[in-house]
């Protein structure tokens, strides 16, 4: 018989591991998982490949029942020490979020329980492996679960999902949240990266807490039409005949339109909405149908006992907004917020409201886990950005008025004053991109207003009549004004469908929008808000294999991404609220749009502006202004994380320099007439 000594890894895990996991009454089927990952492995750019870092693979993860995790094994091979493994165990144990982390090489157990504060580490016998049982009393002490009722709305299963199973992340989140739900908090805060699933997280945790009974009416509340119906469709199908949107019904009455909520509560007639147990509404849907204010007291304030609040960073955390109303007239039901960007700013506070987050899954995490896309920035210096623009004295603009004799900056350009030639050369750096990439690579670009969005798809579709002459969808402004853009939002989204590529916007692709073969986000748009900057970088942050979509550029017109090198871009959300004794807490309006109250939709209002007398006048609009690019860079992530800021010139050299040890490597490519195209594209 061979020596322990002389055995390989698997071997000790075969011979030695599981059977005195087994033994210990661990079910192989159900509670034991071996060697299954649980990072996909980050993306890596090399030229066209596209390769993936070393994905984590605990040796075993064990769960309590089959879907709460409670400890990690890391096995080695018996050259190694009995505890060699332990620190691997432990950074595995911290991202599932359980208390038991152990080693073994075969000779017996090292075993670290985060909750023993007098031996937190110890060698065990192969034959005193930890029960099931012994195990789950451990974690609920780590999650101070210490009544039986408690313990039996935690146990409650997942749905099962053979398509969809939970990343390691999302079930941190949902048990977090059925935990502190379960013990009875009242006030909860989930911040998940944009692209990590949000809605399946919210619909399992409403489907644990409804199918223990802890939860039986529950009201999912988002901000956009498109949201209800993605959410109704996708996550939250399996509720079938037990959920309902809450829209607005509208019957004619002696030839007047009139609620049917409103019509059958003056003649006492229950509303049939309350059959239901699931139900989804808009903020907006809630506070206002026209005329009718305040439908939502339809309800009796005790109706629901959970309400989830989608993308709460908008404004339902403000003490004087609408939306809040809600949440104060069901006050007595739990509220769980989740967001991307929890905004925290001196006069709004998501914090304030919901308290510290229970759990906050960051983008530079689900970039690191390969979970989310890696992106790189082409920064584009326009002249009259960087050094300003001064009209000739007595300049009239295109419409004959007087064009203001001072300095116009960036802050100025398609808000006050508009040159017709930076709108040009926008356009042909986008589609000078796009020739160079995929003239097909779907691309948003976030422009100042509706205005400029409109003028923007106009510069785009001569830039590239070949392909708007074959099809005018191949360029679509989708702006809350246009019905004809908003009808393509759809398919613009959906991998499969080619039409619309490229969609001008300004505020409504910021949130909430899957868009996931988005390979190209253009910054033509003076954002300062860090919270709607992470709602635009997350339009392209999705990962879709299917499509070839690994990573996306962010191209930037305007030093948006600047906010990058702000430590508050990605780490964990600080309270910076700080209210005066009579200062109410409002949220910060974006500056020329409003929210339409049934739709959701963003609606532009018209930019006016203050003239000398008090009186109002419209943009300035001047052309004959010449315009060129000063300088082009590129920042991007490096293997170590840091980020690497160089000249577009030296960035091709050094890529080019990656590809041809030699000159004369280059040369005889070159020469090879056939490969001359695709060195040009490369």
């Amino acid at each position: 018989m061979a020596s322990i000594k002389y055995l390989s890894e698997s071997d000790i895990r075969a011979k030695y591991i599981t059977p005195a996991i087994l033994r210990s009454g661990w079910d192989e089927m159900i509670q034991i998982k071996r060697e299954v990952p649980i990072t996909a492995g980050r993306v890596y750019v090399k030229g066209k490949l596209h390769i993936r870092g070393k994905k984590k693979i605990p040796d075993y993860v064990l769960f309590y029942k089959q879907d709460i995790p409670v400890a990690v094994v890391e096995a080695k091979d018996n050259k190694h020490s009995i505890q060699a493994g332990i620190q691997q165990a432990l950074h595995y144990a911290d991202l599932l979020d359980v208390p038991l982390a152990i080693s073994s090489n075969g000779d017996g157990f090292y075993i670290h329980d985060k909750t023993n504060k007098d031996s937190v580490e110890k060698t065990i016998p192969l034959d005193k492996f930890p029960t099931p049982e012994e195990a789950w009393t451990i974690y609920k002490k780590f999650k101070h679960i210490e009544s039986s009722e408690v313990g039996e709305i935690v146990e409650e299963s997942f749905y099962a999902d053979p398509y969809k199973q939970l990343r390691y992340f999302q079930q941190v989140a949902v048990n977090r949240s059925v935990e502190a739900i379960a013990k009875g908090d009242k006030r909860i805060l989930l911040v998940m990266a944009t692209g990590t699933g949000k809605t399946l997280t919210a619909f399992q945790i409403i489907w644990r807490l409804w199918k223990s009974g802890a939860k039986k009416r529950i009201l999912f509340l988002a901000d956009r039409v498109a949201l209800l119906d993605q959410t109704r469709r996708g996550d939250f199908k399996q509720f079938k005949d037990k959920m309902t949107i809450l829209k607005k019904k509208v019957i004619n009455v002696n030839g007047k339109e009139q609620l049917v909520a409103e019509y059958k509560k003056r003649r006492g007639i229950d509303s049939s909405d309350k059959a239901y147990e699931i139900f989804l509404a808009l903020y907006q849907g809630l506070t206002s149908y026209n005329e009718v204010k305040d439908a939502y007291r339809d309800f009796s304030r005790d109706f629901f006992d959970l309400v989830i609040i989608d993308e709460c960073h908008r404004g339902s955390a403000a003490e004087d907004s609408e939306w809040h109303e809600i949440l104060k007239y069901f006050n007595s039901a739990t509220h769980l917020g989740m967001t991307a960007t929890p905004k925290e700013t001196k006069r709004v506070s998501n914090i304030h409201y919901f308290g510290d987050p229970i759990y906050t899954y960051s983008l530079k995490q689900g970039i690191y886990d390969g979970f989310l896309a890696p992106y790189k920035v082409v920064k584009v210096g326009i002249d009259k950005d960087l050094e300003g623009w001064i009209p000739k004295r007595g300049k009239v603009d295109k419409y004959g008025k007087l064009v203001e004799y001072r300095k116009y900056n960036i802050k100025d350009y398609d808000r006050t004053l508009v040159i017709d030639e930076r709108t040009q050369l926008v356009a042909a750096k986008i589609s000078e991109f796009l020739r160079g990439t995929n003239r097909f690579d779907k691309t948003i670009v976030f422009c100042v207003d509706i205005d400029h969005a409109a003028r923007i798809r106009a510069a785009l579709a001569n830039e590239n009549a070949d392909l708007v002459t074959k099809n005018y969808k191949y360029i679509m402004q989708i702006t809350g004004d246009n019905e004809e853009g908003k009808r393509e939002l759809d398919n613009f989204i959906n991998p499969e469908e080619r039409y619309p590529v490229i969609a001008t916007t300004s505020k409504l692709l910021t949130t909430g929008i899957d868009a996931q073969t988005c390979k190209l986000i253009v910054l033509d748009s003076n954002i300062q808000s860090m919270t709607e900057f992470k709602q635009i970088i997350g339009r392209g942050t999705r990962i879709n294999e299917d499509y070839g979509k690994y990573y996306f550029t962010i191209m930037d017109f305007r030093n948006v991404t600047d906010l990058f090198a702000d430590p508050d871009f990605d780490g964990e959300p600080v309270q910076v609220y700080e209210p005066e004794p009579d200062d109410p807490v409002v949220p910060v309006d974006d500056d020329n749009i409003i929210i339409d109250d049934e739709t959701g939709e963003e609606v532009i209002i018209d930019v006016f502006l203050e003239d000398d007398e008090g009186g109002k006048r419209n943009k300035i609009y001047v052309d004959g202004v010449e315009v060129r690019i000063l300088n082009e860079r590129v920042q991007y992530y490096g293997n170590d994380g840091q980020l690497i800021i160089e000249s577009l010139t030296d960035y091709s050299k050094k890529n080019i320099q990656k590809n041809f040890r030699t000159l004369n490597d280059f040369i005889q490519k070159w020469n090879e007439s056939e490969k001359k195209a695709t060195l040009v594209k490369e």
